[in-house]
């Protein structure tokens, strides 16, 4: 009898081991999900100052679409520290003004035959499909943990060993979301 209740005991902690241990597995893919995020975002706000100087000398009369670009980047370095909700509102108002202002290069032939303009174009696309791919890696580890932390028995464990659920890196603004509505006329 004594050696079944020691068995048990074995078997539960050894079981809490496992739990903890896949706990501290998901906790690290958030991290490096995360980092991974961060450093293509790093690629992005370092593209554009370059960016706009290639853009200033075609379109000086342009001034607000300019400076929206600017004081957009500068809040994303600006919530560089800034918890994931905070990080993806400042990223959304970057990627809505470069949107303008790839949409206001349209009016400009000369810019849009520009090799260096094309080439940072490129540039800037490739790095927007590299976040985009980042931040379902980042999410898709945020729902391994948070199913962990909410889930019995690794609740238990999750609860005394203080895990807590990770935030998801999401759209704020429902239009970024929404389908384009494409019509051929």
């Amino acid at each position: 009898m004594e050696w079944i209740v020691l068995a048990l005991v074995v078997a539960a902690v050894a079981y809490a081991i496992k739990i903890y241990n896949d706990l501290v597995r998901n906790r690290q893919m958030v991290e490096e999900g995360w980092s991974g995020i961060d450093v293509q975002l790093k690629r992005r706000a370092d593209l554009i100052p370059n960016l706009m100087e290639t853009v200033k000398g075609y379109m000086s009369h342009e001034r607000e679409t300019l400076e929206s670009v600017t004081n957009a980047r500068a809040a994303v370095q600006g919530a560089q520290n800034a918890s994931p909700e905070q990080r993806a509102q400042a990223e959304g108002m970057l990627s809505a003004a470069l949107g303008r202002l790839f949409a206001v290069a349209e009016a400009y032939p000369d810019l849009k035959a520009n090799t260096t303009f094309l080439e940072f174009q490129d540039a800037l696309q490739t790095v927007e499909d590299e976040i985009q791919m980042s931040r379902r890696y980042y999410n898709g580890a945020v729902r391994n943990l948070n199913v962990a932390v909410e889930s019995f028995p690794s609740n238990i464990v999750a609860g005394l060993f203080k895990f807590l659920k990770a935030e998801y890196f999401e759209l704020e603004n429902e239009a970024d979301r929404a389908v384009p509505d494409v019509k051929f006329t």
